[in-house]
């Protein structure tokens, strides 16, 4: 059973900075998210897993069922007292993301998705993560393409272009890949007849949206993104970038 079936679980309150399983409107989010979190599956298999910035939780849950441990963290007392009461099986801290509270090499691999943006000192959040790794360690590392993400989210100080990411993560590890997240064909072959989905979910409320983009939101599934390695115009027109590295 996935997070977004569970229907007892208690529900964080929608604010912007975050998105929620469960709420059908923010499904294309959820699913835009949680499709990064499957991929990892196989690089968290049998290690030792730290979520830095978890959020609501539902990717630490996922994850953990692969780890061998998995730890998360979140420096947001909501988040991290909501992770404890919806996922009472993921061990979670409330911690500073530029202070980790481990010891340097603790971990096998760090993760850390749609949480760079958020951070003020984003040099500081890698050098920390790349310290509580152990050699030969990875890190994974996810956040929305300033090139074609919305403007104006008041919880981002600062989102990153393609090159800006991958330079930021190389001065502190060895960048192995940087792929970009891209509608599937399904999605692909909906905003040809509709325009943008992304355009479409901002434009109104979700209560006015026309049925056609209400369907296709409540629709949207993993398989409808797909992640791809490309050169730099593919990456440019990718909606979120995922880069990967591995500590010396």
């Amino acid at each position: 059973m996935s997070s977004e079936d569970d229907d007892t679980r208690p529900q964080m309150v929608i604010t912007g900075e975050r998105t929620v399983p469960g709420i059908w409107h923010e499904n294309y989010w959820f699913r835009r998210h949680e499709v990064v979190y499957e991929s990892l599956r196989d690089r968290v298999r049998s290690a030792r897993v730290l979520e830095a910035g978890c959020g609501e939780g539902y990717g630490a849950d996922l994850l953990s069922r692969a780890a061998g441990s998995l730890f998360a963290l979140d420096y947001d007392e909501y988040a991290a007292g909501h992770v404890r009461t919806a996922y009472p099986d993921v061990p979670v801290v409330r911690g500073n993301l530029v202070a980790l509270p481990y010891a340097d090499a603790s971990f096998d691999v760090v993760v850390s998705l749609q949480t760079i943006e958020h951070l003020w000192d984003q040099d500081g959040f890698v050098a920390e993560c790349v310290r509580v790794l152990r050699p030969g360690g990875v890190l994974v590392v996810s956040t929305p393409n300033t090139l074609t993400f919305p403007p104006g989210n008041i919880y981002h100080p600062k989102e990153l272009e393609p090159g800006e990411l991958r330079d930021l993560v190389a001065r502190h590890a060895t960048v192995t890949s940087l792929v970009g997240l891209h509608h599937g064909p399904r999605v692909a072959a909906w905003e040809q007849d509709h325009g943008s989905l992304v355009d479409a979910q901002i434009a109104t409320p979700y209560e006015e949206w026309p049925t056609a983009v209400a369907e296709v939101v409540r629709s949207v599934r993993t398989d409808d993104f797909v992640l791809r390695e490309g050169d730099d115009a593919d990456l440019a027109a990718s909606l979120d970038l995922v880069v990967t590295a591995v500590r010396d």
